[in-house]
């Protein structure tokens, strides 16, 4: 037969929904699979050929398992708050909701397309208020155990999009939606208390199958650091500054201390200050100065010293001066550092510009030269001299700032707690009332969802406010607690809040009275196999994490942890060997591959265009291949015979199967295609084939190039269809060569080759070797010293 993508892809694709081949059954009694794909964002420029790679590992994987008899949830939904959508809208005046509906219109068309086999029955959009009513409910949720609290602090802000974003989104100092520079604001935010949870969230990584740099990364991102909190007091002053150190031994090597420019103690004994006009001048400096910009650890050293104010260390009572500098923020630990410049770059830098000592506490470096940061012998430490073990030395300066009552073991984190809120249009509206009385109240749970009020006007405030802010019918309320006059919070939720629990909407999407039922979740939890990029490691993942730990001590789900296996694709980069993006025109649309070379097609290319882990250029001529390959599985039709196959084709298809079913479960999805286009050319060079032959080579590519194996599969009188027919196995026995080639060695030297029975005794495999003429004419006249044999691998005779 011919493969005509254009008659067969709609034709299966029609049938497959007919049918609903790919609905999920609740509670079955069949083993469950539940795989998941991170939902798109959608967008107005719709997919591209990323997605396509992204969702196609789950697609296959999910296909094996229907073959191989399991119940599948394999679903898709879309993630559509944000402020994408929103930015669109506002340049060119329509709704965020008829952009969205219409990107999801699009991008549901695009996927369809392509055939994969998602559960279109279980759609979720975060933007239906049936979904974030749930959203909002777990916010309450959190918002009753006190994991919501309001602090006023220098947040960082978009001043394009008009909008504060936490350090996720602005990473490198840049807005991750426009990539405009971010600066600092000082404003009231809503925070969600993931620090809570941070020490779940790492020991929950040992009990998942995750890539160990995924793994990494999300303990680099949390920042677990053990360590002592210590007091220095003020000199004249009943005042201290804590600190907080991971270098504890160090101390009688602190020579300065520096705390941020925005630290309170500086305004409360300002009349003390002399210098109160350099430090607010270098303050108005900082001020424009994004956080990226100040914790750089390479750049200029800047600071003023702090006229009046001097620091005693409390191991030795020796004054130190305080320094104000950019690079300590109010927002990490607490605002104040002790510097140790003989043994930390940074403050060695610093000290040598400003003229400070530097005491040697560690010995083993130059320190007239650099701060020598490795391990050594304690020295001018007082209690610590002669101590060389860091552990000991630490332990027993712990040992002493308890008792002394200067200072306590500790633990900090690197994460912080999570800004929680938008001042934009398009999110979920918070459920919190500000009531004169009562203080900050919580919209009753039966008022769920607290709606977002059909606009006109949707521009963002000039103000730092949201949108919602301008809408007196929304904002003006009674307190559900005393009955008086109040205000409704007119910031929105972040795009994450949506996508941080959207696996569980899945399980139980049309549910009015809960978020899932209970007993589905126990069903369908965890998540058994979830693929996503490395950019969503630290951000989504931890997030989702966070709540499902969450819902878990609320005993809303029946596991700690979502996600029990993760796996990640790599970018497919343009032809160019660039990113792809619109600017530089290299972005590839899936559907013009599909119009040319059909979904099956595209499918094939994106697996075996390289490793799946790996970014890999985009190749036309690639994709041709592909496009011809599947061609020539389409004409296996022809060779189909009622012949019987050879012992060596039989073999090769044996390991054929075990080489696909393990590939694909390694994801190494384009060794598996290349098996199979191997195994082609082996049939081609047979002649023809059996049907029985024909369907296992049908239902190992079906995966891959779904709706050509299915025509295939109903040409030969496949019943139902192919889909969930079984997969493929192998009998090992078969995968064993029948015979096997090895070197004939004369005198330690290979002179020829011959084929023998795999595993055959010695005196046979000497017959075969000596009946081969090259070999005769070598031995004839000699004398036979010795025969040696190696099974499967080398004949060696020794003659004179």
């Amino acid at each position: 037969m011919k493969y005509n993508f254009k008659m067969i892809e709609p034709k299966w694709q029609a049938k497959w929904e007919e049918s609903k081949i790919f609905e999920a059954k609740d509670n079955s009694d069949k083993p469950k699979f539940y795989g998941l794909v991170e939902f798109p964002y959608p967008s107005g420029a719709g997919m591209h050929v990323g997605h396509i790679k992204a969702y196609s590992s789950l697609e296959v994987i999910s296909r094996k398992r229907r073959m191989e008899g399991y119940n599948v949830l394999f679903p898709i939904g879309f993630d559509a708050f944000g402020l994408p959508t929103e930015n669109y809208a506002v340049k060119t005046g329509t709704h965020p909701r008829l952009i969205t509906d219409e990107n999801i219109k699009r991008f549901s068309n695009q996927l369809k397309r392509v055939g994969f086999s998602f559960d279109w029955s279980r759609v979720i959009d975060t933007t239906d208020e049936d979904y974030y009513k749930w959203t909002q409910w777990i916010f309450l949720k959190m918002f009753e155990k006190g994991l919501v609290f309001r602090d006023r602090t220098l947040v960082n802000y978009c001043p394009h999009c008009k909008v504060v974003l936490s350090n996720e989104d602005s990473q490198g100092g840049k807005c991750d939606i426009c990539h405009s520079d971010v600066v600092q604001k000082s404003k009231d935010v809503w925070y969600l208390r993931i620090t809570e949870y941070a020490d779940k969230l790492l020991e929950g990584l040992e009990e998942v199958d995750y890539p160990e740099n995924v793994k990494q990364q999300q303990v680099n991102w949390i920042g677990k650091s053990k360590g002592a909190f210590v007091k220095f007091s003020l000199d004249g002053i009943d005042e201290k500054l804590k600190i907080y150190t991971t270098r504890p031994d160090t101390l009688f090597g602190v020579t300065f201390m520096v705390i941020a420019p925005e630290h309170p103690i500086i305004d409360k004994y300002a009349d003390r200050i002399s210098n109160m006009d350099a430090i607010q001048a270098y303050r108005s400096e900082c001020a424009k100065k994004t956080e990226f910009e100040r914790t750089q650890l390479v750049k200029d050293k800047t600071g003023v010293c702090i006229q009046g104010l001097e620091a005693v260390n409390p191991v030795n009572g020796k004054k130190i001066p305080v320094y104000i500098a950019d690079y300590v923020m109010m927002g990490y630990g607490t605002g104040a550092i002790m510097a140790v410049p003989a043994h930390d770059q940074r403050d060695y830098d610093f000290a040598k510009k400003f003229g400070i000592a530097i005491i040697e506490v560690i010995k083993g470096g130059d320190i007239e030269k650099e701060a020598y940061t490795g391990d050594g012998e304690m020295v001018n430490s007082d209690f610590l001299n002669g101590y060389t073990n860091k552990k000991d030395s630490i332990e027993r300066m712990l040992e002493e700032l308890e008792k002394t009552g200067i200072g306590e073991a500790g633990v900090q984190y690197k994460m912080k707690d999570w800004a929680f809120n938008r001042q934009r249009y398009w999110g979920e509206p918070i459920p919190l009332i500000h009531c004169p009385n009562c203080g900050v109240v919580a919209v009753p749970y039966e008022e769920l969802p607290l709606r977002l009020p059909d606009v006109k006007d949707f521009e963002p405030g000039e103000d730092g406010q949201s949108p919602l802010a301008k809408i007196d019918s929304f904002v003006h309320c009674t307190c559900p607690k005393c009955g008086a006059k109040a205000k409704r919070e007119t910031d929105t939720m972040p795009q994450w809040a949506g996508s941080s629990w959207y696996f569980l909407r899945y399980i139980d999407p049309h549910n009015e009275q809960t978020l899932a039922d209970p007993e589905k979740m126990k069903y369908w939890m965890p998540v058994d196999w979830y693929n996503g990029g490395m950019e969503h490691v630290t951000r989504h993942m931890i997030y989702s994490r966070f709540w499902h730990h969450f819902l878990y001590d609320l005993g809303v789900v029946n596991t700690p942890e979502p996600y029990a296996k993760r796996s990640i694709q790599g970018l497919i980069l343009g032809p160019d060997g660039d990113k792809m993006s619109k600017s530089k025109g290299n972005v590839v649309d899936p559907l013009d591959i599909v119009d040319l070379y059909g979904a099956d097609t595209l499918r094939t290319y994106v697996l075996f265009m390289g490793d799946y882990g790996a970014a890999t250029p985009w190749n036309d001529s690639s994709v041709k291949g592909c496009k011809k390959f599947l061609d020539r599985v389409a004409a296996l039709t022809d060779l189909v015979s009622e012949e019987p196959v050879s012992s060596e084709l039989e073999m090769k298809l044996h390991r054929t199967i075990k080489k696909v079913t393990s590939d694909i479960e390694n994801l190494k999805f384009n060794t598996a295609i290349a098996s199979l286009m191997t195994l082609i050319n082996d049939i081609s060079a047979e002649g023809h084939m059996g049907k029985e032959e024909l369907v296992i080579f049908i239902k190992l590519l079906s995966p891959f190039a779904p709706h050509l194996c299915e025509e295939i599969w109903e040409t030969l009188g496949g019943e139902g269809f192919l889909a969930v027919a079984s997969w493929p196995e192998y009998d090992e026995t078969k995968t064993i060569a029948k015979t096997i080639e090895i070197g004939v060695q004369v005198n330690g030297k290979v002179r020829g080759t011959v084929v023998i029975p795999t595993d055959c005794q010695k005196e046979e495999a000497f017959a075969v070797a000596k009946a081969d003429a090259k070999i005769a004419a070598l031995l004839e006249g000699k004398n036979l010293v010795k025969e040696i044999y190696v099974p499967n691998k080398i004949i060696n005779f020794v003659a004179k």
